[in-house]
């Protein structure tokens, strides 16, 4: 199959157009037997489960254009080539960790990957009340695995460059993060649409200039830091929890930026999902949810110690400047200095999150699926004043103590 005969799966005809690929056929038995089913419920692309005697698997075709808005808007089908390469690498990095990928069709726009069978989207799971095992640890790893090894920390240069060359081609999707998350939610972008209920409060924001601002700082660190390749999209709707199993997904925004914006969005999710907590399963779990915040930052911290001390060959801070030279304690001190930094860009990064999923486009299931609106729009105020005190306060909230107090505190608080 080649670029000029893409053509969008369908579910009666999936087994015809597939049937033929060997690893497909290996892994699913007699297309014959196969049952595909469309179940994408995403903004861009078309998914399938396909299973066969043998097994099952996941189809994901790009489609060229935005699913959520339509033909109006287009999109390269290109994000499923980064897509690949992003979920090889993370592969590498943090096995383990992604689906494995089976099949990649570069014409076709096309990855087929491993089924997670009994896997439900972390985001479905958090609104029914779930508590998956190990969940903070787990993603926590993930983040200081694969943006420590995807960095000048780490690889060797040519290495590093020639990845920063490849993924800087992803130039649609980074302009969808560029516009959708640091702009637009912050004055009255075509797209945008927000709780009525929030009017006074959206309008408040968007007069602040001190936010605006601080949103032009972040999109710039955002642009002009290629400090390691990122997810790009790194939210509870991008990891699925099953029995014993916590994997990473939809890593087509893959992008090189600063460390902060993965660690940054996924924490801001996990706030958003406490500030939504009373409304679904109630505030134990909220409590909980802050819970498992302090497992991310901690094992994120724990494990990008240990290869900072371990697997410390890139070109930056090099052994031979310190430990080498009888100054492993100066090491440890630019250790500190790097996490710190990583620190308030993931404050930075959260509050602008926690804003553009309640002010833009694309909103959150945490709020949507609240029925009451007052509820909702109470939900979403807390989110949002949350976001503000984080891009504003980055330089006052030293740890991850004082951000979870700084969340309980802004919870407590009638914001409407």
């Amino acid at each position: 199959m080649d670029a000029q005969s893409y053509a969008p799966l369908a579910a009666d005809s999936l087994p015809a157009r597939l049937g033929t690929i060997p690893a497909l056929r290996d892994r699913l038995g007699n297309p014959s037997t196969w049952r595909a089913r469309e179940v994408g419920d995403g903004n861009l692309n078309l998914v399938f489960i396909v299973e066969g005697e043998r097994g099952g698997l996941v189809a994901k075709q790009a489609l060229p254009y935005v699913r959520l808005v339509g033909e109006s808007w287009p999109l390269p089908l290109t994000r499923s080539f980064f897509e690949f390469h992003a979920l090889t690498r993370q592969a590498a990095r943090d096995p383990g960790s992604v689906p494995e990928v089976v099949h990649f069709d570069e014409g076709q726009a096309l990855v087929v990957m491993e089924y997670l069978r009994d896997h439900v989207i972390l985001r479905r799971a958090l609104i029914e009340g779930q508590r998956p095992e190990g969940l903070g640890r787990r993603l926590g790893t993930f983040c200081a695995r694969t943006l420590f090894r995807g960095s000048d920390l780490c690889m060797k240069p040519a290495d590093r460059k020639a990845d920063l060359a490849l993924f800087a081609g992803n130039v649609d999707l980074c302009a969808i993060t560029e516009d959708l998350v640091f702009t637009d939610p912050y004055f009255e972008a075509p797209l945008n649409r927000h709780t009525p209920a929030l009017a006074p409060l959206v309008a408040e924001l968007r007069a602040d200039a001190a936010l605006k601002i601080a949103a032009q700082h972040l999109k710039t660190a955002f642009a002009a830091r290629a400090e390691t390749m990122l997810h790009g999209d790194l939210h509870t709707g991008s990891v699925m929890v099953g029995p014993g199993s916590i994997r990473v997904i939809d890593p087509e925004f893959a992008t090189y930026g600063p460390m902060g914006f993965d660690v940054g969005m996924l924490m801001a999710n996990f706030l958003m999902a406490f500030c939504a907590a009373p409304a679904h399963a109630g505030p134990d779990h909220g409590a909980w949810i802050l819970g498992e915040m302090r497992a991310v930052w901690t094992a994120f911290e724990i494990e990008f110690t240990h290869l900072w001390r371990t697997e410390r060959t890139g070109m930056l801070f090099p052994p031979a400047l310190y430990e080498e030279a009888g100054q492993a304690h100066a090491a440890e001190q630019a250790r500190l200095d790097w996490l710190g930094g990583v620190w308030r860009d993931t404050l930075g990064f959260a509050g602008i999150e926690c804003h553009r999923r309640i002010l833009g486009l694309a909103h959150n299931a945490d709020f949507e699926t609240i029925p009451d609106e007052a509820l909702r729009a109470a939900s979403e105020a807390r989110a949002l004043a949350l976001g503000r005190a984080l891009m504003l306060g980055q330089g006052a909230i030293p740890g991850i103590d004082s951000l979870l107090a700084l969340a309980r505190d802004i919870a407590e608080r009638d914001w409407l």
